[in-house]
């Protein structure tokens, strides 16, 4: 059986892209370093579930580690690669962007090189909406991304702009699908609906940088899971937005969050960090074009899910560090 791919795999998008994946049939071979840059419980939790599928199979290895990614693909025989795995997070960037160019960029070219000796005609790369700062709203993919205000910006777009070259001299395939504020289940403690959700249920005072006024287009983890897996769809070489098409004040968001926490919010504001966006608002007539893919999910009852899974799991993910 042909296998995919898939870098990141015990990450939140990544976790729930290979899921989707092997519920459809597919054979999955997952890779993750599993480092700590959040609290690895969460990656634990999430790996444990995807063990459950026959057609998993899981490597610890590193995207930079390009003899451990040969050995990985000298077993399998893979229609596609789908590369998730990435050092994610704008302000930490700032603090070691070293790491982000050894994974991000370099990481991402052990791969390419990797499809191109394996003869893997596929290459599905993520990447995010941060390259859009300072761009006219609603971003299309159609804008110029050359001016990055962070390092993991910069890394994203040095990998972008590698697989155009792998795609122009080697004829690989790829899809390059720009994120927009990811949250749901099992999310990054690092991320703001994680961290508000567990910040109001324990009494403590939330961080918030600004005034709770800039907006993100916040799209739910399924929604974009399927999205991942739509654009495996043969296009040449495309940039894509999965974005919710809908961008809502952190405000509104937090409300949601007390009203199904069923508790009030207190916080500390923060000044506006510069490497942060003051809005974000996804244009996504290619996906809809190309993939035939839209969001299902808005964002009220996104919250009430994630607050669900919170509840539920609160035992273990009140012990999870932010």
């Amino acid at each position: 059986m042909k296998a995919i791919l898939l870098t990141g795999a015990a990450g939140f998008i990544g976790s729930n892209t290979a899921e989707k994946l092997l519920k459809k049939g597919v054979a999955v071979a997952g890779v993750d370093n599993m480092n700590d840059y959040y609290d690895v419980r969460l990656k634990e939790y999430r790996l444990k579930a995807l063990k459950k599928y026959p057609h998993f199979t899981f490597y610890k290895a590193d995207i930079e580690d390009i003899a451990a990614m040969r050995r990985i693909f000298s077993k399998h025989a893979f229609s596609a690669v789908m590369n998730l795995a990435a050092r994610a997070g704008v302000r930490y960037s700032m603090e070691n962007p070293f790491v982000y160019m050894t994974t991000n960029a370099n990481g991402t070219l052990n791969l390419l090189e990797l499809c191109r000796e394996f003869k893997v005609g596929k290459f599905v790369l993520a990447s995010t909406s941060s390259l859009y700062a300072g761009q006219k709203m609603p971003f299309n993919e159609a804008l110029a991304v050359n001016t990055p205000i962070s390092p993991y910006a910069a890394s994203k777009k040095a990998a972008e702009v590698m697989a155009y070259t792998y795609h122009y001299l080697y004829g690989i395939d790829v899809s390059v699908v720009r994120y927009f504020t990811v949250y749901g289940p099992a999310g990054r403690p690092d991320m703001c609906i994680f961290r508000f959700i567990k910040w109001i249920d324990e009494g403590k005072p939330m961080e918030v940088f600004g005034d709770g006024r800039q907006s993100r287009d916040f799209t739910y983890v399924d929604d974009i899971a399927e999205g991942t897996i739509k654009a495996l769809k043969k296009v040449g070489f495309e940039t894509i937005n999965l974005g919710g098409n809908k961008p809502y004040d952190l405000n509104e968001a937090i409300a949601l969050i007390e009203k199904f926490l069923g508790k009030p919010s207190t916080r500390n504001e923060k000044a506006f960090h510069k490497t942060d966006i003051k809005a974000t608002w996804a244009n996504i007539d290619k996906a809809g074009r190309l993939l035939g893919w839209k969001p299902k999910i808005g964002l009220e009852e996104g919250v009430r899910r994630t607050v669900r899974w919170y509840l539920d799991n609160k035992a273990w993910v009140s012990r999870v560090t932010l």
